[in-house]
């Protein structure tokens, strides 16, 4: 019997298999190292035969050249695995998501080009959770989905602490990532969350998520770098990283380690130590945020951290009693866990919001107490180690009265590091870890219903007679519902001189409805024919089009028309349905009183808490389609393209009205005519997406040539 092939996502930030830019920048943190140290632990058993994390390539000088090697290997059954999309150069997360179906399209086609398909794909975080559900529905290979920082969890937090939510959209891209959360959650077949709290309060809150299908797999510390202060041992010079800042480096210090980030709360820790006597009397305060060369090359939010750090530390003349080094090396860490605990200090964690705090788990293995937000993980940890304090950190004075209390009384202080270092060895070992987290996937796994691309992906009754070599997408509802006559012509001209050359057909319409339609155009008859928004395929047979059962049984797993129509009653009248003449077996439709982009979120949420496995499409402004969980015209394409075996980026889809433009997204080379919708300006900057300066279906012909699809 075969191992296990295991496949990671991890897109965002910067991940090799050595020194990691840790806290570089917001996206370069605790999951790195996370996903980092459980491929190379999962590597190491016997029953697993190969890993792969799968993130992104990047080419650009402000970078290591590492990270734009496509293979990097971290053993011998393990390997990172760099794809290019989107631009080249880095991007922080909330800039990648309009490249992401650009990345499953890619990973989708090489998975299926391989000999063996993995056994399970795990997401880490909103981003690598849409991909990874894309790969689910495409390919049936089970999921497991850890969001490591929750979106709804994470606005709360903000909006608590003083921001405006239109300037937490703007910067955090909130909405678009909730709704990547839900979708991963709707295709997982297992969530594993670090803490009973992730599970019991922050994932509730997700309408998609399954407590059935969650568990709960605290992350492991590696206890060979840390452990407590041992006699002899040779440790890294730490000392001059930080002493030089410090008047008298023999005090105890309160140790942060984090990067500068705003949902980190470092500023507060800085003002309550300036504001406290007792710890800038008897105290350091030594702050690890990341490392820095020339200030105007951090992110904007990273300047602002520091700048609020510097103005604080004159405000209260803290010079010589902070610490802020510029570099340390990720090597140095448990190092400098060990001289704080040596000192008799303590490490602070004061984050808005930690989903787990892999750095709490650090410093009790290395013999240091935590004084900790009461936030997320802290309070699993510290119930297991009973080594510190959680407080509110939002409140200063609790945080100041929390700090000098655990500095306070030595006999308490040594209790505490002895229960760290012997909670830390007997329930968070790495052992531990990967035992709980193989038992868990490998059971998900074989308990999924996955519909394995053996039985999709075959030619045979639903596939034409002769597969094409490339495909043409027309859109039968706006661009071509009233071409002019000449470039009507011009079009049907080309398209006779190409025979080779495939035509396929997206509309709202029913197929008989969509087939008198199309017939008044006298162009080549289509091979394919994606109707009802993207609910029935067609595809061309002697007889005439024959429907594809397989798409219709895979995307009807779960659903209920009645049970859609009925949920969606609560919405009148801002929608009613449309005439019987217009729905379909999958397809509920509905027409809006007044055009109105705000009722999608209200109708997500109206079918998240029906549990209904379904989401809302909406074209042209006015017209409302909720149709299954897995249908859309872009799933019934990417579906024809696997089975036929025909690469996407052989495929040109033409597209101009509003709600069809995730056709444009991804591999396919996209069409926009000049008299588009102007919801569509947004693709503008999508390499394969071409926005033509005529109307029609001459904007379609100036595609045509601008990606050289025909023969000249």
């Amino acid at each position: 019997m075969a191992g296990l092939y295991v496949l990671h996502l991890h897109l965002h930030g910067l991940f090799r298999g050595h020194d990691l830019e840790l806290g570089r920048d917001a996206d370069t943190g605790g999951q790195t190292t996370y996903v980092l140290e459980l491929a190379r632990s999962l590597a190491l058993r016997p029953e697993v035969e190969r890993l792969e994390v799968v993130t992104r390539l990047i080419q650009d000088r402000r970078v290591s050249a590492d990270y734009a090697k496509p293979w990097e290997s971290l053993g011998p059954h393990a390997a990172i695995r760099r794809l290019s999309f989107g631009p080249r150069r880095y991007l922080r997360k909330e800039l990648l998501w309009p490249h992401l179906d650009e990345l499953a399209d890619a990973l989708a086609e090489s998975l299926l080009a391989q000999d063996q398909l993995p056994d399970w794909i795990h997401a880490h975080y909103a981003d690598a959770g849409y991909v990874g559900a894309l790969l689910r529905r495409r390919l049936g290979i089970p999921l497991v989905f850890t969001g490591h920082s929750l979106g709804r969890e994470k606005r709360r937090r903000l909006i608590d602490a003083g921001l405006d939510p239109r300037q937490i959209e703007e910067h955090y891209a909130m909405a678009r990532r909730i709704d990547a959360e839900e979708l991963a959650l709707a295709h997982s077949n297992l969530v594993v969350t670090s803490t009973r709290q992730e599970l019991e309060v922050q994932y509730a809150r997700y309408g998609r998520f399954c407590a059935k299908q969650a568990a709960v797999i605290p992350p492991g510390v590696d206890m060979r770098q840390f452990f407590p202060p041992q006699a002899g041992l040779q440790e890294p010079a730490v000392e001059t990283l930080i002493e030089p800042f410090l008047r008298d480096p023999a005090k105890p210090p309160v140790l942060a380690i984090c990067r500068a980030d705003h949902r980190k709360n470092i500023p507060a820790l800085v003002e309550v130590f300036g504001r406290s006597e007792r710890l800038r009397r008897q105290h350091n305060l030594v702050l690890l945020l990341g490392c820095r060369n020339d200030p105007r090359q951090l992110e904007k939010q990273q300047r602002e951290v520091f700048q609020q750090v510097f103005e604080l530390v004159d405000r209260f003349d803290l010079y010589g009693q902070v610490a802020y080094p510029k570099q340390h090396e990720r090597h140095q860490i448990p190092s400098i866990y060990r001289w704080a605990s040596r000192l008799g200090g303590v490490f602070v964690n004061p984050a808005l919001t930690e989903p787990f705090g892999l750095t709490l788990l650090e410093a009790a293995a290395c013999g240091v107490p935590i004084v900790a937000t009461d936030d997320g993980g802290p309070k699993d940890i510290l119930a297991r180690c009973q080594n510190g304090l959680l407080v509110d950190v939002s409140d200063l004075d609790a945080l100041q009265q929390a700090l000098e209390d655990s500095l306070a009384r030595p006999e308490r202080w040594r209790r505490w590091r002895d229960n760290g270092v012997e909670a830390v060895s007997r329930s968070f070992s790495w052992d531990a870890h990967v035992n709980h987290y193989l038992g868990a996937a490998t059971a998900a796994a074989h308990q999924a219903a996955s519909l394995r691309p053996s039985r999709w992906f075959q030619q045979g009754e639903t596939g034409p007679s002769a597969c094409p070599e490339r495909l043409l997408v027309l859109d039968l509802d706006a661009s071509l519902a009233h071409p002019d006559a000449g470039s009507l012509a011009e079009l049907r001209r080309r398209l006779q001189a190409e025979p080779q050359l495939g035509i396929g057909v997206t509309s709202g319409r029913a197929i008989r409805a969509a087939r008198q339609r199309f017939a008044e155009l006298h162009l080549p008859e289509p091979c394919l024919w994606i109707t009802q928004a993207g609910t029935e395929i067609h595809t061309r047979s002697p007889q005439g089009p024959v429907p594809d059962h397989h798409w219709q049984r895979h995307i009807g797993r779960r659903w209920s028309w009645d049970a859609v129509a009925a949920a969606m009653a609560a919405l009148e009248p801002r929608l009613r349905l449309q005439d019987p003449a217009q729905q379909g077996p999958f397809k509920v439709s509905f027409l809006l009183q007044e055009p109105d982009q705000g009722i999608l979120p209200v109708v997500r949420q109206t079918l998240q808490q029906h549990h209904l496995p379904a989401r809302p499409h909406l074209f042209q402004h006015w017209y409302l389609d909720v149709l299954p969980l897995t249908a859309s015209k872009t799933e019934a394409l990417r579906y024809i393209a696997l089975r036929w075996q025909l690469p996407l980026t052989a495929i040109l889809v033409q597209a101009s009205q509003q709600g069809d433009g995730e056709l444009l997204r991804g591999l396919p080379c996209g069409v926009v005519p000049d008299d588009h919708d102007p919801a569509l300006e947004s693709l503008r900057n999508h390499r394969r997406v071409f926005f033509a300066s005529t109307p029609q279906a001459w904007g379609l012909l100036e595609g045509l040539d601008h990606h050289r699809f025909l023969r000249r």
